[in-house]
């Protein structure tokens, strides 16, 4: 209603206007909703809800509560009910997207009702109908193996005694015997769906010893999704295949990128999803890539997970290599139990004798289940009230046996463990938990670093999370594998990564705090299946148990789909943006039809015709099919194009600058977009590191519960301002770390610790993008200053003045004001500086530590040469380059010791007019001792006083040649003038 009849209603003109101002305070929320049925008798609802009201602190406080409900008026129940919180800074963004299941009955009803209710306010209510009249449920039906009674085959059925003395046992187990033929015997592809703890790997390597004896020239490629099962194959298999076998293996992750020789001889790569995505993508230049004679996709059941999409381009990708090349490659995937195993099968190209799809219930150790529900509408009250009954589960499960404990967070771990050490004390019993003598224990504890571990592991009782350095965690994970301590209480990543079995599984509380969306929210249901996966241990244990305490209105939820899986959906359609500019950069997508004929090669095309509704499509009949796939390549052409990464025509499509970037660095569109954006020239380091901080791979940094007034403690502490209104904002949190990291500032808590790695991790590839976009547009100032930024990054330090010295960890103020007064003021006059100079200004003890320290920085001299091109060469001049490292060391690795991985150095050649700030172009190098290249001089470059050849590192602040090239050239015309 307008004011005026609002005044007319209450027969109060002039009131009209208060009346409609505070109408604008009543809490009101805009409700939208979409359905994807999952199985026949489960929906998953995406609510999407919109604040609708002004919000004022007087009225509105901190918070607003809603109850979400899921109401069947049918059959007058209510399905589900969840507490949802707005704050002020959500009422006022985004709407806040909240996704949940229900359960579906048949003869299914017309409809539900979704009813958000304030918590507070008097009639203060919203109602969204979902329709069920027109929904298209998938077909029902699990086909799982049956489990067949074979004798175990003996270990010497391999017929290769080097191959038997891998292993520490006599006859495979049921599962690996039924599988042997197939794998050890035959190329055939295959899929096999067993419990955690079932033998899958060793399944896998009878497929490896089968391209050993077949093919020994080609490769095999294991993917593993986490970094942490990575590492466990790599420490398992470099003791075995590696030593016993004489098998070259390497290793790709975040963490450490082999050279292009050791991928060349490598019988084995063993890589993240992201890795082998990225440097497949190049598969025609990448010979390695063409080698692959095997794939081994473990957890492949993950498909449907956030880092889904990438599995299912990488396997989509080798489907076609090997179409294009001929060479046929062998796929093997290792999942749990699944719900629609055919599909993956047929996508994955497997046959029916090489599909095995156990029940989750055949496993070698039986499992014992015990679910128990908790009230309580908050969840730190919550996870408190189920320590006691955690402490009770191992006296009466497991009283001198191994027992894990997942909780869902680091504080979780250290809570947990000092509440069962105080119930050990109530019984008399504080060292219950503990196997070993008390010196051995005061030895072990003398050795690690972290306060809290200290504590508790006097007690038997040990915690392990991403927050402890990797001594204390080996430590643990030594103690608790020794049987040394009895109970380890660890955050969820423990039961992907490390293979510690334990008699007793618990697992207290099934969410965690989301980061992104503040609130907390379930765990997948295949985590707690690795969790509870974890139970029994082979060796010893005639079955293992887990007990798993849920928040109670969770508890059926649970108890149903714990053993009825779900079935696997692809999460390709909203991620297909980055893969789709890939292959355009690659050249494998040239038109609308190449994209729609990619799509038909991946797992999402296949779940498309058999569950249809889930990915928003109608129905399966051709025209339909291919209106809804012409529809979707089309949006996200025009979404790539708008964000300057593709180019359309009539022709086709053709990827731009940005697009080639964000596919060399494996980068976000929405990221280079933003640098194409926000990027520009003479730019501030305050406006870059703001840029940088800015990208979207720092969406997902966790900012956890209260953790903005850490950020607003860290925000005191450094010299460029962030906005105190989003505090929690992730990438709010990123600016802060990397300030934190030049200044050196004290981590308020360990959990920053991690983080600020983690954002150290991503940073370079992101500023090699932000530098080669403002070496493309032409922006000398902003690209040395991003250089700059790169640098500041690698040795953790602010780059002003006397940065460079500062890099050397024997300067005190007082050496470093001694070297300033004798003329020098960065790391190269030092570099230059004769012994005898250095002890005169220092003093002679002083001089030979830095003298000792200088030989780890390299010394690089330059020497150019001006030549004319040919006729005809578009640019008339080349630089003949010669570059010498006269300081010989061993090797060319950085001395970055603030940087949390280890780098080799490298430079950039610019060639620029610092005059005019005008870049003409940029050349990346690296080397050892002496390199020479050559650079074309662009015939737009001026030869004016400005111009220049920089060469500046990529991990030394402030390490920077330069050359004028003005005297190059009056030089060079002299010489040509008086010839001898």
């Amino acid at each position: 209603m307008e004011e005026k009849d609002i005044g007319a209603l209450i027969r109060f003109y002039p009131g009209g206007k208060v009346v409609k101002q505070y109408l604008g305070y009543f809490p009101m929320v805009q409700l939208s909703a979409s359905v994807s049925p999952i199985t026949r008798t489960v929906l998953k609802i995406d609510l999407l809800m919109t604040p609708d009201f002004t919000w004022k602190d007087r009225f509105h406080g901190v918070a607003q509560r809603w109850w979400i409900l899921v109401e069947d008026s049918e059959n007058d129940h209510i399905y589900h009910s969840e507490l949802f919180a707005f704050t002020k800074r959500t009422a006022k963004g985004e709407p806040q997207k909240l996704t949940f299941t229900v359960p579906i009955f048949e003869p299914h009803p017309p409809q539900y009702y979704i009813r958000a209710v304030s918590d507070s306010w008097l009639q203060a209510e919203s109602f969204y109908t979902i329709s069920l009249n027109n929904l298209a449920l998938p077909e029902a039906g699990t086909s799982h193996t049956e489990l067949l009674d074979l004798k175990p085959l003996p270990i010497t059925s391999l017929g290769n005694k080097t191959y038997e003395s891998l292993y520490n046992f006599s006859h495979f187990n049921p599962i690996q015997t039924q599988a042997f033929h197939v794998l050890y015997h035959t190329d055939n592809n295959v899929l096999l769906g067993a419990p955690t703890g079932s033998g899958k790997t060793i399944s896998a390597e009878l497929a490896m010893f089968r391209l050993f004896n077949t093919q020994p020239d080609m490769k095999v490629i294991y993917i593993a999704p986490l970094k942490a099962l990575v590492r466990e194959r790599m420490n398992d298999w470099r003791k075995r295949l590696v030593t016993r076998l004489g098998k070259e293996m390497v290793e790709m992750t975040g963490d450490y990128t082999p050279d292009m020789m050791a991928l060349l001889s490598a019988d084995i790569i063993i890589s993240t999803p992201e890795k082998w995505d990225g440097i497949s993508r190049n598969w025609h230049t990448r010979s390695y890539v063409k080698k692959v004679g095997l794939m081994i996709l473990d957890e492949i059941h993950l498909l449907g997970a956030d880092r889904g999409p990438i599995l299912e381009v990488i396997v989509s990708r080798m489907r076609y290599i090997s179409s294009q090349t001929e060479r046929s490659v062998r796929f093997v995937g290792l999942s749990t139990a699944l719900a629609n195993a055919g599909d993956l099968a047929d996508w994955l190209g497997v046959g029916e004798t090489g599909l095995y799809n156990f029940k989750p219930s055949v496993r070698p150790v039986p499992l014992e289940v015990h679910i128990q529900g908790y009230p309580g509408k908050f969840y730190c009250p919550r996870m408190n009230s189920m320590n006691k009954p955690a402490y009770a589960a191992i006296a009466t499960h497991s009283p001198t046996k191994p027992v894990l404990i997942f909780v869902s967070s680091r504080r979780q771990t250290r809570l947990t463990a000092l509440e069962l050490i105080q119930y050990a004390a109530s019984d008399e019993q504080p060292r219950k938990f503990l196997n070993m003598s008390e010196e051995d224990i005061q030895m072990m504890v003398y050795q690690i670093t972290d306060q809290n571990l200290r504590h508790t592991l006097q007690f038997g009782i040990g915690l392990h999370h991403a927050g402890l350095n990797d001594k204390d965690r080996s430590a643990v994970e030594e103690l608790f594998g020794n049987n040394k301590i009895q109970v380890l209480v660890s955050t969820s990543t423990l039961a992907w990564g490390v293979n510690l079995p334990a008699h007793l599984v618990i697992i207290k509380g099934t969410e965690y705090f989301d980061g992104k969306t503040k609130r907390y929210v379930d765990f997948p249901i295949t985590d707690i299946l690795q969790m509870m996966g974890r139970a029994g241990r082979p060796q010893y244990d005639q079955h293992g148990k887990a007990v798993i305490l849920v928040h109670e209105p969770k508890k059926s939820f649970y108890k149903k789909f714990l053993y009825e899986p779900f079935p696997v959906e692809s999460s390709l359609r909203e991620h297909l943006h980055d893969h789709f500019n890939a292959e355009i950069v690659s050249g494998t997508i040239c038109h609308k039809a190449d994209a729609i004929h990619y799509l038909t090669w991946t797992y999402f095309y296949r779940r498309l015709m058999f569950n249809p509704a889930y990915y928003g499509l109608e129905g399966t009949d051709p025209g339909i099919l291919s209106s809804y796939l012409s529809r979707l390549v089309q949006s996200t052409f025009e979404d790539l194009e708008d964000s300057g990464c593709i180019e359309m025509n009539d022709d086709g499509v053709e990827s731009m600058m940005l697009g080639s970037i964000a596919s060399q660095y494996y980068l976000s569109y929405l990221t280079v977009s933003m640098f194409g954006s926000n990027l520009g020239p003479n730019l501030s380091l305050e406006v870059l590191l703001h840029v940088l901080s800015a990208a979207s791979e720092y969406d997902e940094l966790p900012v956890r519960h209260n953790e903005e007034n850490h950020n607003a403690i860290l925000a005191q502490s450094v010299p460029y301002k962030v906005d105190k209104d989003r505090l929690d904002d992730p990438h709010v949190k990123t600016n802060l770390l990397f300030q934190a990291h030049f200044s050196q500032v004290e981590m308020p808590v360990s959990d920053y610790v991690t983080d600020l790695k983690s954002v150290l991790d991503q940073s370079i590839r992101i500023l090699q993008a932000m530098i080669d976009i403002c070496a493309n547009s032409g922006w000398l100032s902003s690209t040395l200053i991003c250089m700059n930024l790169m640098q500041m990054v690698m040795q953790g330090l602010w780059f002003d003045k006397n940065a460079s010295l500062k890099m050397l960890p024997c300067l005190s103020e007082d050496v470093i004001s001694k070297l300033v007064k004798g003329g020098i003021e960065n790391l190269q006059q030092l570099l230059d500086l004769s012994k005898t100079r250095l002890h005169n200004l220092l003093g002679s003890s002083p001089a030979s530590t830095l003298y000792q320290e200088l030989l780890r920085f390299p010394r690089i001299q330059m020497k150019l040469r001006l030549q004319r091109n040919k006729e005809g060469n578009v640019n008339p001049y080349s630089l003949n380059i010669r570059l010498e490292n006269v300081q010989k060391r061993k090797s060319s690795r950085a001395f970055t010791p603030r940087f949390p991985k280890v780098k080799e150095e490298a430079w950039w050649l610019i060639l620029g007019d610092s005059m005019s700030s005008e870049l003409f172009a940029l050349k990346r190098i690296s080397f050892k001792d002496h390199l020479v290249t050559h650079m074309n001089l662009p015939s737009t470059a001026a030869i004016t006083q400005g111009l220049k050849l920089f060469l500046v590192s990529d991990c030394y602040l402030g390490y920077e040649v330069e050359h004028s090239l003005e005297e190059l050239f009056r030089t060079n015309h002299e010489q040509r003038n008086n010839p001898r």
